[in-house]
């Protein structure tokens, strides 16, 4: 507030080094990040918390320099109006200084913010009334985003000694169909940083994005004889999200892993099925099917899979083909198996394609994730089903933290770290 109206009070109370030490301060509130407070995890949330702290000086020292020039012109005009209209000019140069400081450090560093706010936010940017109230939801938001950070950072070291996720076997990721694992975008999100600062220790499945089960599932058993192989740890504890869960459970019971095999995790996978999966098949004409299935394949291709088969993916999730499945291949006694699933509140807190197949999906099969019906989700010797409170919910998406997203009621990295916690406390 002093560095901004440095000038106007150096010219009425005529004492010209408030200027000096106005612009001083104000050059470096603006280059320095934030060290108001301590513990940021990373540079970017101290980026982040820098950027908030600008706009938020910003947002308060407008309101307030409004009244105070508003105040000294009656003061001082109109024989001092050149001073006047210098020191409001330095004023309103130091503002815009402050808001771009501020503002593209957040746009550059959040990751909450997401594409909506930011375009809402440079939609209203020049709309006043309407450009406060949104620059005050993206404080909220950033500020929040840190502080949430910095509680995490805080929690994960005051049980750093524990080792909480520091299971007696291994932790084995496998995605779900039309995802690889990517060492540019993690499947998993945040979870696997999470859970290796809290001692896991990952490998991921590696297999091809779209396959049959059985194809997928002989390329995971693979897999699992390989980590086993070059590692000496015997077994894993393996965690599958959606399709993922069905490839494991064949690899399990008929591809010889049996005996390396602690635990599967299956998480939102659709164990008896996907109703709209059977009617999307049996309704789109085959000639829109392959052209869908030849532009899957055709992309799948470039990201790495060398015998794509999109067909083949989707039939396996009907509930004729997961109910063939459940019939012919069974749980093994050696294994422990457990299951989670969740359920989207609404369509329109789903992320995109979600949004839109929620609906479908509800119509079809009833309360979902976006994708995969409530019935669908149970398997093995323990069951939890997860929402939230009000209209939020979570998607198949959020299970996998594929937004990055912090959501209130759920925390997402802490839900597998107590995954990984009670298979430790199990022995596993």
């Amino acid at each position: 507030m002093f560095g901004i109206n440095s000038m106007l009070l150096s010219v009425v109370l005529e004492k010209w080094y408030l200027s000096f030490f106005g612009v001083m301060l104000f050059v470096l509130a603006n280059v320095f990040p934030s060290v108001a407070k301590g513990g940021y995890p990373s540079f970017k949330f101290r980026m982040i918390a820098h950027g908030s702290e600008l706009l938020l000086q910003f947002l308060i020292t407008t309101l307030l320099s409004c009244g105070i020039y508003v105040y000294s012109a009656f003061q001082m005009l109109p024989d001092s109006w050149i001073k006047w209209a210098i020191s409001l000019g330095c004023a309103v140069l130091a503002e815009f200084v402050l808001f771009w400081n501020g503002i593209i450090s957040v746009y550059c560093s959040s990751v909450q913010l997401g594409i909506k706010h930011r375009v809402i936010g440079l939609l209203c940017g020049f709309i006043p009334i309407a450009n406060l109230v949104c620059l005050g939801i993206i404080i909220k938001i950033t500020m929040s985003e840190v502080n949430f950070e910095i509680d995490k950072a805080e929690l994960d070291k005051s049980r750093n000694s524990q080792k909480i996720c520091k299971t007696k076997y291994p932790i084995l990721l496998v995605h779900g169909v039309f995802f690889r694992d990517s060492a540019y975008l993690n499947y998993w999100g945040r979870v696997p940083a999470e859970l290796a600062a809290n001692g896991a220790e990952i490998y991921y499945g590696n297999h091809e994005s779209a396959a049959s089960v059985d194809e997928s599932a002989k390329q995971l058993a693979e897999r699992i004889k390989q980590i086993v192989a070059e590692t000496g740890c015997e077994k894993l504890n393996i965690i599958a999200h959606s399709k993922g869960g069905l490839d494991c459970r064949k690899a399990i019971a008929c591809y010889g892993v049996e005996n390396m095999t602690a635990s599967l995790t299956t998480i939102n996978t659709p164990h008896r099925g996907c109703g709209f999966a059977d009617y999307l098949l049996t309704k789109v004409s085959p000639n829109v099917k392959n052209k869908i299935a030849a532009a899957y394949n055709a992309a799948l291709k470039k990201f790495g899979d060398k015998n794509p088969d999109f067909i083949a993916a989707v039939t396996d999730l009907t509930q004729e083909n997961c109910n063939k499945l459940n019939t012919e291949v069974f749980d093994s006694p050696k294994v422990y198996y457990q299951s989670f699933g969740s359920r989207l509140n609404r369509a329109g807190n789903g992320k995109f394609p979600l949004n839109f197949s929620y609906n479908l999906v509800k119509y079809f099969d009833g309360a979902n994730d976006g994708l995969v019906s409530e019935n669908s989700f149970p398997w093995g010797a323990k069951y939890t089903y997860i929402t939230t409170n009000g209209k939020r919910g979570i998607s198949h998406g959020d299970m996998i933290d594929l937004n990055r997203e912090n959501i209130k009621g759920f925390d997402i990295r802490e839900f597998y770290v107590q995954i990984l916690a009670d298979l430790k406390k199990r022995g596993y």
